[in-house]
């Protein structure tokens, strides 16, 4: 029989926040506001977009899978 062992993470963030966060989503968005490897993904992909070096909408979700 084949044992296998989970890895657990424990992610804390203000009681604030999960007192005001009406959904799942919520949390999930306040979660990426704080990761500083997704805003740099982001303001990179800005800076991108504004001068016009952004992907094609539809070769991106045929790229991610996204139908």
């Amino acid at each position: 029989m084949l044992s296998t062992k989970r890895k657990t993470e424990v992610i804390s963030f203000p009681i604030s926040v999960f007192e005001t966060a009406d959904t799942k989503e919520d949390l999930e968005d306040w979660l990426l506001s704080q990761n500083p490897e997704f805003l740099k993904r982001m303001r990179n992909a800005k800076k991108d977009d504004i001068v016009c070096k952004g992907k094609d909408w539809k070769l991106l979700k045929k790229e991610l899978c996204i139908k």
